[in-house]
């Protein structure tokens, strides 16, 4: 018995020491740099692909990049994701030590899609990647990050480095977070004569609404974005600014937890102004108001989300305090 004892003792101590080698282990190391492919594409700078980019990166960028101090895409500390650890966002101006501005367009487009810097440095998960939008879409963006915009002139503004958090660290060794695959084929823009096809593209592909939507930003199917768990069913879990938590709304025609009671009109309105049926302002951050966005590509938005399976979840909206 005694023996018995001894050996499970034995078993128990060394079980601590590995699992105490491997915590030490994701604790110590950094991201891991990857293999990237150069891609050779050089973006023609259209008044069109500006315009388009930079309502785009209004809606995709800003929210992170965008400093206060500097009134321009200097980036900034991301207080509201306070689970990945001290993270602060890149300077994407255009100046070339700070910046972005010795990146070449297709250092740009790999970037966006995959999470890897021209040097191999990974980008974890606190920055979406933009895996299904269209070619024509990114090189709206990336013409916008080339125009003359005020918001990504050269500022020599340098950010701190982050520090990932073990959470963070821990995902990325164990291969939950990683590099996405860079699309083998084209990828075109959706067929806007379809009001549906459109609102799908917008919502999955385009401005990624079914990320935050459904059940668990872990979870998400990023590749298959309709097999997620939850989808747009809400209840992820978001932070404020202020770093108090926050769920996700459900969106589904749920007719007791969802919005099926929405009028198309009221959609509209709450997408546009953060004004939910109630008259109140409860689309809070990171939710953020889509001015930018047309009266016709919201309505595109509802009519898809008639077509998503409703799912029973009811969410409660108050903030952890």
């Amino acid at each position: 018995m005694r023996k018995a004892l001894k050996i499970l003792l034995i078993i128990i101590v060394i079980i601590i020491i590995l699992a105490g080698t491997a915590a030490s282990y994701i604790a110590l190391r950094s991201i891991p740099k990857y293999d990237v492919q150069k891609i050779d594409v050089k973006v023609e700078l259209t008044p069109q692909r500006i315009q388009t980019g930079t309502k785009l990166a209004s809606m995709l960028c800003r929210t992170c990049h965008y400093s206060e101090d500097t009134k321009k895409f200097t980036g900034r500390e991301l207080t509201e994701a306070p689970q990945f650890g001290k993270i602060y966002t890149a300077n994407i101006t255009q100046d070339t030590i700070a910046g972005i501005g010795k990146w070449t367009d297709g250092d740009l487009i790999y970037f966006i899609r995959t999470g890897l810097k021209p040097d191999g440095q990974y980008v974890p998960f606190y920055m979406p990647k933009l895996i299904h939008i269209s070619d024509e879409d990114l090189y709206s963006i990336v013409a916008f990050l080339r125009s003359d915009n005020s918001w990504v002139k050269a500022d020599n503004t340098r950010q701190s480095e982050s520090k990932p958090s073990f959470l963070t660290k821990f995902l990325v060794t164990i291969g939950a977070a990683k590099p996405f695959a860079y699309p083998k084929a084209p990828l075109m823009g959706p067929d806007t004569t379809s009001q549906v096809k459109w609102g799908q593209y917008i919502a999955l592909y385009q401005l990624e609404c079914y990320a935050c939507h459904s059940k668990d930003f872990a979870k998400n199917d990023y590749y298959n974005p309709e097999k997620s768990p939850g989808f747009f069913a809400g209840g992820n879990k978001m932070f404020t600014q202020e770093g108090k938590m926050i769920n996700s709304l459900n969106i589904t025609n749920d007719k007791t937890t969802g919005i099926s009671s929405w009028t198309e009109e009221q959609f509209v309105k709450a997408v546009k102004s953060g004004i939910v049926p109630t008259g109140e302002q409860t689309l809070r951050y990171p939710m953020i108001p889509y001015s930018n966005l047309s009266d016709e590509e919201v309505k595109a938005i509802y009519a898809y989300l008639q077509t998503v399976p409703p799912i029973t979840n009811k969410v409660e909206r108050k903030f952890d305090q």
